[in-house]
């Protein structure tokens, strides 16, 4: 049998898929804790062991080991552009759709305290962006003279105006700064072009941050670490969203990722108004749009999440029960390894889990809103518009394991209760039960056709 395995190297566990590509059948799946803080590999073939007992009657050959990452932190940004709602914006976008943490976002000529702080950050990629092509090019030209003298080998990618680079080229070759000019974010006013700035950020993190993180032994036991896991995430996304040339995909839909420290929301979605008369406003929208939530997670951020919610907000989830919610989610966040064991700690993680899913979704979509003027109530909208998404997908394990993953994600969409608010208004409740979301983004990288029958197998419809 011919195979192709794919691992997760998580911050938490290691994991892995196999899969027979012939028949287009997962034949394993497997886990362990991951262990970047000795030896990577020491989890990696503990996993490994897993799936050979499972599969031990069969005879496989693994055709392509293929491997995407969060460990060590995940892939750590920081992104500078010149407006703080324009290129600054654009800046935050193309790093979050390229499966990055973005840990600050800075905006105009930078400070030199902000030079500290960005090397006391110690981020994993800088990227670099600022003014439309033509446009302002002395603030860019700046910040990346500022930085060229302070950042030492921390790698930047330059997706800023046109008209600046040959300039900063000349000041980081200089200066030895490791660099990858890339297509400007917003080339014009509010237009997005994302995509250049989120490929030649895998570029580095391929070439440089693999190393860095004590991967690069992993990789001569497998054949690539080919991305961020967050973007392979995205990628499986995208695809069951869009299908491929021979098979048509199942439409727009947003996924809620729950992990122990942030909450992931990606949509697949143009988020055009659906409303006759409504005008858009601020800076496009990208189609494929991912949001990352740091104060919201099941352990580390546990207390965050109840400090962002509070009270109120989370009673509504807990069955009408006496729980001291706030000293609970101190407990968690304290103890992050908890497994629920007792009734009451599972209506614990479903509260959390709940109210995670709700504030994650109402901060990824758009908003519509009533200006009143001598013509009329004229209406704006801001962001996405989700209201005819056909699909909400719930995956991280706090959703699969959960008793009720439905109620959970129904629960959390509706506590969305402002009009305002443009959700899915009447989506179909699907699972990734397998967990099989970040496998499969890396498989259709080769296999494309195979990845969305996969997906359309496993991803489960729960009302």
């Amino acid at each position: 049998m011919k195979a192709v395995l794919l691992i997760d190297f998580g911050s938490t566990y290691t994991k892995m898929t196999a899969v027979d590509i012939d028949n287009d059948e997962i034949i394993a799946v497997a886990s362990s804790e991951t262990t970047v803080d000795t030896n990577i590999m020491e989890g990696y073939y503990k996993a490994f062991e897993k799936i050979e007992k499972q599969t031990e009657d069969t005879e496989i050959e693994y055709v392509e080991k293929l491997a995407c990452s969060s460990a060590a932190g995940g892939l750590k940004m920081i992104s500078i552009g010149l407006v703080q709602n324009l290129t600054s914006e654009a800046a935050k976008r193309a790093a979050l759709g390229a499966g990055s943490k973005v840990y600050k976002t800075y905006s105009h000529e930078l400070s030199c305290r902000e030079i500290k702080d960005i090397v006391e950050e110690k981020p994993d990629i800088i990227l670099l962006a600022g003014g439309t092509d033509g446009g302002n090019k002395s603030c860019i030209v700046k910040n990346a003279e500022l930085l060229s003298g302070e950042i030492g080998d921390i790698p930047i990618v330059l997706s800023g105006n046109k008209n600046a680079v040959d300039h900063i080229e000349n000041v980081f070759d200089e200066k030895g700064i490791y660099y990858k000019i890339t297509e400007n974010v917003m080339p014009r006013l509010n237009v997005l072009n994302v995509e250049p700035a989120r490929e030649a950020i895998r570029d580095v993190f391929m070439e440089k941050i693999i190393d860095a993180k004590g991967l690069g032994e992993a990789e001569k036991e497998i054949d690539n670490i080919m991305m961020p896991t967050p973007t392979a995430v995205l990628k499986a996304v995208n695809l069951l969203a869009d299908g491929t040339n021979e098979e048509e995909g199942i439409g727009e839909i947003l996924v809620v990722d729950i992990g122990g420290a942030t909450t992931d929301v990606h949509s697949i979605s143009k988020g055009y108004p659906t409303k006759s008369g409504v005008v858009f406003k601020g800076l496009q929208e990208p189609y494929a749009k991912r949001t990352v939530e740091g104060d919201l997670g099941m352990r580390e951020s546990a207390i965050s999440l109840y400090e962002s919610a509070g009270f109120v907000k989370m009673k509504k989830f807990m069955e009408g029960e006496c729980i001291d919610i706030k000293k609970r989610c101190e407990y968690l966040s304290r103890n992050r390894g908890l497994i629920p064991q007792t009734e009451e700690d599972m209506i614990v993680d479903e509260t959390i889990c709940t109210t995670a899913v709700g504030m994650a979704i109402e901060r990824h979509i758009g908003v519509m809103t009533a200006e009143y003027t001598p013509m009329g109530v004229v209406y704006s909208q801001e962001g996405k518009d989700l209201t005819e998404t056909g699909y909400v997908l719930g995956t991280g394990g706090a959703i699969v394991k959960s008793r009720n993953p439905g109620k959970i994600l129904r629960s959390g969409l509706e506590s969305i209760g402002d009009q305002k608010y443009l959700k899915p208004e009447k989506p179909e409740y699907l699972l990734d039960r397998d967990y099989i979301l970040s496998a499969m983004g890396l498989l259709s990288e080769r296999y494309p056709n195979k990845a969305l029958k996969l997906l359309k197998k496993h991803i489960v419809n729960i009302g």
